[in-house]
Order: structure tokens, then sequence, then C-alpha cells
């Protein structure tokens, strides 16, 4: 096992998500962000126990295939040394056609047994692929609902300047409290990352860790844009003080 300098652990990333829970409850208990910092913190709790807990199904299923596999692989040799005997033993076809058709019948037989050997072996790897990918499914949509959440902050609202219209969204929150809003929508983002990385620690499948990648580079595409928001909202401030 890797040192734990060298790999994401899933401890930090809990305690850190229910600190930032906690941060956010102090300040907007009513907000949406709050739920939303639950499901994530529920979902990362998952992610977490995913692996311990698919490791004694995916071991009994992985038990299950090689067993089959075996049988397979019997029931595959045993025709194939009935055919054998057939040609040796017995004599075997009379005529070149009929040594053709038996060929092609054992060559057929190699073929599925391959088939089925080989879907057979992959069965405990799909089925964790499938498993983490659903995970991942779910960490990319929490990605969108918080970036969701911080799109209407615009922090030009805030000039005195600005004019509102009859369907401008209110912007209930001062300065201060708009930018710790921003700040824990970013940390929430960057933690759905971490989140997903986790997912990648044990694994070594590419379908995977391409989609953890593209989680990561989504996450850090919203939190640049919420960090943008900021540098304006500091500079409203400054010119409103």
């Amino acid at each position: 096992m890797a040192p734990a300098l060298e790999r994401l652990e899933a401890e930090p990333v809990l305690t850190t998500l229910g600190q930032l829970r906690t941060r956010i409850g102090a300040r907007f208990p009513k907000r949406g962000l709050y739920g939303v910092s639950g499901e994530l913190l529920t979902l990362a709790s998952t992610v977490a126990m995913s692996e311990a807990r698919n490791r004694d199904r995916l071991r009994m299923v992985r038990i299950g295939s090689r067993a089959l596999i075996a049988v397979v692989g019997v029931l595959t040799v045993l025709a194939l040394g009935f055919a054998l005997r057939a040609a040796i033993v017995d004599g075997g076809p009379a005529h070149d056609v009929e040594w053709l058709t038996l060929l092609e019948s054992g060559v057929n037989d190699l073929v599925f047994a391959a088939i089925a050997i080989w879907f057979l072996y992959t069965v405990p790897e799909r089925m964790r692929r499938a498993d983490t990918l659903a995970l991942l499914h779910e960490l990319r949509s929490l990605a969108h609902v918080i970036d969701m959440h911080q799109l209407n902050k615009d922090p030009e609202r805030l000039r005195a300047s600005f004019t509102p219209t009859p369907v401008s969204p209110p912007m209930d929150l001062t300065f201060e409290e708009l930018e710790h809003y921003l700040e824990y929508c970013s940390e929430l983002l960057s933690l759905v990352g971490k989140t997903a990385a986790l997912c990648a620690e044990e694994s070594r499948d590419a379908v995977v860790l391409d989609t953890v990648s593209t989680i990561e580079t989504l996450t850090i595409g919203m939190s640049r844009k919420v960090w943008q928001k900021i540098t304006v909202l500091n500079e409203v401030r400054r010119s409103a003080g």
C-alpha cells in the first residue's frame, strides 16, 4: 500500500467537508447552499465507503466468474477431446469436406469459449466501473447545482449606480455576505473535484480516470468564474468606499 502522503485519503476530505458545512450553516443556515453542502457530505461518505462495501461483493462475483471460467474451460477441452478421438481413434470422417466441417466446428468452439471466458473474466471490473460511474455522475450533477447557486450572485448589482429592472432577482446579501457566499461555492466545487478523485484512488480503469479528469476540469472552470466575481466584488466595494 502506498504511503499516506502519496495518495488522497477519504478521512481528510470528509473532515474538511464537515467543517465547511458547519461554516456555511453558521452564516447561511436557511439558504439552499447549506443543503447542498449536506448532499455533498453524504455523497462523499458514500464514495468513501463504496470501496470497502464493494470489495466483499466483488470478491464473491470474482470467485463465481472464475468458477464459471473453469467450467467453460473443462467443457471446451472435453468437446475438443471427443472431436480428436473421433478423428484419430475412430478413423474420422471419410471425405475432405467432412474434415473441413469438423475443423470449422472445433474453431467455432474455441472462439465461443474464448468470448465466454473474456466476458466472465471482466464481469467484476465492469460492475465496479458501473458503480463508480454512477457516483461520478451524481458528483457532476452536484457541481452544476452549486454553479446554479452562484449564477445570479452578480456583484455588479451592489454598485450604487446599478438600476434594477422589474424582473431583476433580488440581492439580499451585503458585500461581506456575498464574498463569503462565493468563497463557499468555490470551496464546495473544489471538494467535488477531490471527492471525484477519491473514486480514482483504487481504480486504473481508463473510463473512470477520464471521467474523474473531466469533473476536475469542470469544477476548476466553475471555480475560476466564482473567483472572477470575487475580484469584481472587491473592486465594487473599493469604489463604494
